[in-house]
């Protein structure tokens, strides 16, 4: 980069002051490294609260030694060898035995300590071993049965983020073009039903389309049995997603064009878009630079917020249509008490989350620019 160069100093060496260039690197630098370490604090506690939780303070370990002390008690009962000692060398064998296994499952130690290696192994993603799941390949690794989750509920709900973003941004639009005709008050009157979740809609879906039409599927993400061919599973899983993504869209399509049609008509309304008016400038024109872009911070806000929002519901969802991932993953360790597998959704959970409001602070400078990273919220 280019430095404007001084005249030398007395001692003969000369000024120098870095660029703008090469200043506003060092801002992005700055910024990009306290958001991450902010980031990486507010997972720690996430996840550190979560093993809190899904060990209800240390009681689910009393739990588990009570389960190793009982079975080895049957176990050593059925060993002949047991059976010939007397009650106080039988009591004294299988305390032993307990005390081993408790050891190798890590119950040899305080809670608060095995908390902290929990949170320092979570945080790595080395997850363990599930305590009564298994994935389809039938292993017990908590990483192994996540990643069989994960792929389907990124697939659900980008899709249907996907399909709200786009829809309320066009539609939002054209609203603002066409305001107060009577597609702009069909939307006005339909926006409060954004207030029902979208599991309500789903119920309603499946009772029609799957049990009283019977053209969809009442669930899962592919037919039984899958399609052998790849077209034909791809085919499968698209008409397994309808239903799911539109219970998320009807739930969530009227408010979000309304919101995007709200903010396009304040914009529409500035000084400096009636001077491009003046100007003589293309509709088109004033309505790309200086309409949608001021207003692309404030949807791509919503946008990673919806995300988030369908992320967090996604238990429910999930569970009503039979969709193997994530939400429906947590669901079932949190019905058995899971432990691992519970604390491994939630680190995965707190990552997504973090790497999303990263990346929206990131689209922040580059979408407005007004915004100034790295100067204290200057702009």
């Amino acid at each position: 980069m280019a430095e404007a160069t001084f005249p030398l100093a007395p001692d003969g060496v000369s000024d120098r002051v870095p660029s703008k260039s090469s200043s506003a690197l060092v801002r992005m630098a700055r910024f990009t490294l306290v958001r991450i370490g902010t980031q990486a604090v507010t997972v720690a506690i996430a996840v550190y609260l979560s093993i809190l939780l899904a060990n209800m303070g240390g009681q689910v370990d009393e739990i588990r030694r009570g389960v190793i002390q009982e079975q080895t008690a049957i176990f050593a009962g059925l060993n002949p060898e047991v059976q010939q000692m007397t009650p106080e060398q039988k009591k004294e064998h299988i305390d032993k035995l307990v005390a081993l296994a408790e050891k190798k499952a890590g119950l040899d130690q305080p809670f608060i300590v095995r908390s902290f290696i929990y949170l320092k192994d979570g945080l790595t993603l080395n997850l363990g071993r599930s305590d009564n799941m298994h994935s389809d390949s039938g292993s017990s690794l908590v990483r192994l049965i996540i990643l069989e989750r994960l792929p389907p509920t990124l697939l659900l709900f980008t899709t249907a983020q996907m399909l709200l973003f786009f829809t309320s941004l066009f539609m939002g639009l054209y609203l603002s073009r066409n305001y107060g005709n009577w597609i702009d008050k069909v939307n006005l009157a339909l926006a409060p039903t954004s207030a029902a979740p979208s599991w309500f809609y789903a119920l309603f879906l499946i009772l029609f389309f799957a049990g009283v039409l019977g053209v969809l599927p009442f669930g899962g993400m592919v037919g039984a049995p899958p399609p052998s061919t790849t077209v034909g599973y791809a085919l499968s899983v698209l008409k397994h997603l309808i239903l799911p993504v539109s219970a998320v869209a009807i739930s969530a399509i009227f408010a979000a064009i309304y919101g995007s049609r709200t903010f396009f008509l304040i914009y529409s309304k500035e000084d400096y878009v009636e001077m491009a008016q003046a100007k003589g400038l293309h509709p088109r024109t004033i309505e790309r630079r200086y309409i949608l872009r001021p207003t692309l911070p404030i949807i791509v806000t919503g946008f990673a917020l919806g995300i988030i929002s369908l992320w967090t519901g996604s238990v429910t969802l999930e569970t009503i249509f039979n969709w193997p991932g994530l939400g429906r993953l947590l669901f079932q360790a949190a019905t058995i008490v899971d432990t691992p597998v519970i604390i491994g959704v939630t680190v995965i959970y707190a990552y997504l989350l973090a790497i999303t409001v990263f990346i929206l602070d990131i689209a922040y400078a580059l979408l407005d620019p007004r915004v100034k990273v790295g100067m204290g919220g200057s702009r």
